[in-house]
């Protein structure tokens, strides 16, 4: 059975959300305090949405000094999937481990709703054999507004490296489908190895009819049956 490492830090609390999820895709998972992670004997790992550290300074920005980044880091070095979700993308942006930044939403308005994205790249164990379809979730950040620079997005076009593009009703990537101001409406990206991937929406929040839809358990079955067990969720 694969094994996922859970990071917390304080005031991170979609942590056990993910748990719940991942054992529906047929994973076991341990969550692991910050500043005691250690990721040997672990398949995969995920950095889940909250407010780590309150969000002071900016979000992210605190919890990317922690222990755990270090770890993180060597595990992504030796090619494990790791998967960021919300502040989990943040942090991971401000730990340079994915290109750019998530500054304060456009308006300024915490924004909590669901979500169109369409799948760039089917280039991760996240979305593989998802690429070009358009998948439903949730949202609920303040600062999920991806910005870089010039060059830097021109690169991330270029390479590839956009995942999720937030897109309209119609699946067109318009600014009335882009929730929060991010620069070419990118939703989540992956570093260039593809095992590194990052998304403001919530994956754990949609992996039950009950929640008002499944799609994030998609993405969930494949990490799973990326790392050598048979998935066994509701949203194959």
């Amino acid at each position: 059975m694969a094994r996922v490492a859970i990071l917390r830090f304080p005031g991170t609390w979609s942590d056990r959300d993910f748990a719940h999820a991942l054992s529906l895709a047929g994973a076991e998972t341990e969550i692991l305090w910050h500043e005691d992670v250690r990721l040997d004997g672990f398949d995969a790992a995920i950095v889940p949405g909250g407010f780590a550290y309150g969000d002071y300074v900016r979000a992210g920005a605190i919890a990317r000094l922690s222990p755990a980044i270090r770890e993180l880091r060597r595990f992504a070095d030796a090619g494990k999937p790791v998967l960021g979700s919300c502040n989990g993308f943040q942090i991971l942006c401000e730990a340079g481990m994915l290109p750019g930044a998530l500054t304060r939403n456009a308006g300024l308005e915490f924004r909590c709703d669901w979500v169109s994205m369409r799948i760039e790249s089917d280039a991760t164990p996240f979305t593989r054999g998802l690429g070009g379809e358009v998948v439903r979730m949730p949202i609920a950040h303040g600062e999920g507004c991806w910005v870089a620079g010039e060059e830097t997005v021109e690169r991330v076009e270029a390479e590839g490296l956009v995942v999720f593009r937030y897109v309209d009703e119609r699946g067109a990537a318009t600014a009335a489908g882009n929730p929060n101001g991010s620069m070419n409406n990118v939703a989540g990206l992956r570093n260039a190895a593809g095992n590194v991937v990052g998304l403001m929406p919530h994956p754990e929040r949609c992996a039950e009819p009950l929640l008002g839809g499944t799609d994030g358990m998609r993405l969930l079955d494949r990490l799973v049956a990326s790392l050598g067990t048979s998935p066994a969720s509701v949203g194959a």
